[in-house]
């Protein structure tokens, strides 16, 4: 061991490397702030639901405040493309420059290791050739565009067309070209993705393995091997000796931190800022906490999402976002972007043991800023009952006071 980390030092080194030591910026927000974040965090998770705003929207908007989501949907079109669709830690997208890093995942997708998906894939192999056809003849073409195409949502109840397009964009044969809605509009990658960033040359395996565990490092500041394994879902055979070899390269230092009981490793080049002064909503699948262990190792924040749990068996609520105040997570706010009446309804607000006085006002004013970030016109309060402690009724009282917002 070369050196011990308090606690509050790790926490301020993982904030930092995610973007949140920073001010957020007071002009305009433009391609190089979505860059910036980017190039910290490596990622943004896709999930599909939309309660308060889609999870690829939020990370840019808790580090850089109210943005104008036009900014990432333009990164996602082919003229001014910045970023593509594929599997990182779950559904995400990347860098265009991480392409080439995954490439030996879709080659072990197409040579059927992975699951169910590479099941249907040795079963259906000539169908799978003709919807690839398909989309060399049609692109850009979402499954439900081929006809006859049905299925009743979720992976257990897609149609034999969309397993067919999954298994060839998991092998890395079709792409995002874009989306309709939510539904994926698939191509070629030599069609959608800029001709410099599909010529790259493909690195081995190891080599791949080893820089996106750079990524994972820089963005974790500080973390255990685990922790950098998950970013990108490596297998440990993927990691054998890639940590290693950062360690004896000197861009990582085994560190111990002070509470955790496994081996942790500093980037080399992690910022250690004297004092964070943070404040944002976080979605649930925020890099900063979609590591649940290391969320409760780093904040004594113990989160899980409550979406699939029964409505009488919820703790928190259905979609619930940590405040992050300071360095520390102080509370959990149950949320939902009512759009047709122009509500924000705050179903219920959780204060943390850590919380400080001024936790209900500052979460108002966050509350206030994503209001208008949505285009909202009002902030509306359900009182959470007699689970505590609870925040609800003295933030309530607060919004009270406050006119309603109107509508741009």
């Amino acid at each position: 061991m070369k050196e011990k980390l308090s606690l509050p030092t790790a926490r301020r080194i993982a904030l930092a490397a995610q973007g949140f030591a920073d001010p957020r910026p007071t002009g305009t927000i433009t391609r190089r702030h979505l860059q910036r974040v980017l190039g910290r965090i490596g990622l943004l998770q896709i999930d599909s639901v939309s309660a308060v705003v889609r999870a690829h929207y939020m990370p840019l908007y808790s580090r850089l405040g109210p943005y104008p989501m036009a900014l990432l949907d333009d990164a996602m079109q082919p003229k001014k493309r910045m970023l593509f669709e594929y599997w990182a830690h779950e559904a995400s997208l990347l860098p265009l420059e991480t392409f080439p890093l995954l490439r030996w995942r879709m080659a072990r997708a197409e040579d059927g290791m992975y699951g169910g998906l590479s099941k249907f894939g040795r079963a259906n192999r000539p169908y799978i050739e003709e919807i690839f056809r398909q989309v060399v003849d049609r692109g850009p073409i979402a499954a439900s565009d081929i006809e006859g195409a049905k299925g009743s949502g979720g992976w257990w109840g897609w149609s034999q067309e969309k397993h067919a397009f999954e298994w060839l964009f998991w092998a890395g044969r079709i792409t995002t070209h874009s989306r309709r809605g939510f539904e994926r509009l698939y191509d070629l990658p030599e069609r959608v993705l800029p001709s410099e960033i599909h010529a790259l040359p493909v690195p081995a395996p190891a080599d791949a393995h080893r820089e996106l565990l750079r990524i994972s490092a820089r963005a974790h500041g500080v973390a255990t091997a685990i922790c950098l394994r998950d970013y990108f879902r490596l297998s440990p055979a993927d990691m054998k000796g890639r940590l290693e070899e950062l360690v004896e390269m000197g861009e990582l230092i085994p560190v111990r931190v002070e509470g955790w009981d496994r081996q942790a490793y500093l980037h080399a080049e992690a910022r250690i800022p004297r004092k964070v002064h943070a404040r944002a909503l976080l979605a649930p699948f925020d890099p900063l906490v979609f590591e649940r262990t290391r969320a409760e190792q780093l904040f004594d924040f113990r989160y899980r999402i409550e979406i699939y749990t029964p409505a009488e068996k919820r703790q928190y609520g259905y979609y619930v976002l940590p405040f992050l105040l300071g360095e520390r997570i102080v509370a959990r706010v149950d949320l939902k972007a009512d759009r047709p009446a122009g509500v924000l309804r705050v179903h219920a607000a959780y204060a943390e043991p850590c919380a400080p006085a001024d936790t209900a006002s500052e979460l108002h004013e966050e509350l206030k800023q994503m209001r208008d970030w949505l285009r909202l016109e009002r902030i509306e309060v359900t009182p959470a009952g007699d689970l505590g402690p609870d925040l609800s009724d003295i933030v309530g009282r607060s919004i009270a006071l406050t006119p309603p917002h109107a509508k741009a």
